[in-house]
């Protein structure tokens, strides 16, 4: 089985059916609270990774991932439903999204995210990606939770203006627009999802709204991170996270359609 391992976890592309619904299950928890299984069309178009503790097997991450050729393709990935994506369409180079991105409520562990991005890392380099891409989402649908967070995107991170998408979504918090404050860092890192807090130490950027998604019951924003632009030092810690040993001794990297290969 191909897997990355790290501390008290590993991390594999699902197998068969079972662990699809293992981490439909899990969605459903992280996203709704557990009432019913998150799946939708795209899961079937993804390749789906699990971390689980190596010892109990428990399921403790999951997220998905979709390979776009190039900006051409970009208006069949998930993102596209809410985003006006035209500003990528002459982008030339393959992409890959993330989406469905969630930790098992409760679980901090700063393992199971370094074990996370050493899989993308493994699967980005495998396919020459250049833009990784998906929305980060905040739980919840009031924005003024967050306002700290989003008044720090809009100082520090906004995409920039070629990249940046434009509003699709019946509803959005148009942040850029309507906060003016000086963010409180602290508080605005503290309020940060953690996928969107490590998009950002990698050089990511961010859409200029926030989509209200009341089916997830999340705002989110555009997130995008350009892999040349990723600092060196980040760019080397990253492959070593992707270059993990399995218990067996031998180094294991993960491509973009592997799922259910040995």
């Amino acid at each position: 089985m191909i897997q990355l391992t790290k501390g008290r976890y590993r991390a594999r592309l699902t197998r068969d059916a079972g662990d699809l619904a293992r981490a439909q299950a899990l969605r459903g928890l992280a996203f709704h609270g557990g009432a019913a299984p998150d799946g939708d069309a795209f899961d079937a178009a993804c390749d789906h990774v699990i971390v689980e503790e190596t010892a109990s097997g428990q399921l403790v991450c999951c997220f998905r991932l979709l390979p776009v050729d190039n900006g051409a393709a970009i208006g069949g990935s998930y993102s596209a439903q809410f985003y006006d994506l035209s500003c990528l369409h002459a982008y030339k180079a393959p992409m890959l999204e993330l989406g469905r991105f969630c930790l098992r409520p409760g679980q901090g562990d700063p393992d199971i995210l370094r074990l996370a991005w050493g899989v993308i890392t493994a699967c980005v380099d495998a396919a020459g990606v250049r833009l990784l891409f998906g929305c980060s989402s905040f739980a919840g649908t009031d924005a003024r939770d967050y306002y700290d967070a989003f008044a720090l995107l809009r100082a520090r991170h906004l995409a920039p203006p070629q990249w940046s998408p434009q509003v699709k979504a019946p509803q959005v918090f148009r942040y850029s627009q309507r906060l003016r404050r000086k963010p409180d860092a602290r508080k605005a890192l503290m309020r940060m999802p953690p996928l969107l807090r490590s998009y950002l130490t990698l050089g990511g950027w961010v859409s200029d709204h926030a989509v209200i998604d009341g089916q997830m019951n999340t705002l989110h924003v555009f997130t995008g991170v350009e892999i040349a632009a990723i600092p060196p030092a980040r760019q080397k810690l990253l492959r070593a996270l992707a270059a993990q040993r399995p218990q067996d001794g031998k180094t294991r990297h993960l491509t973009p359609g592997d799922a259910g290969r040995d």
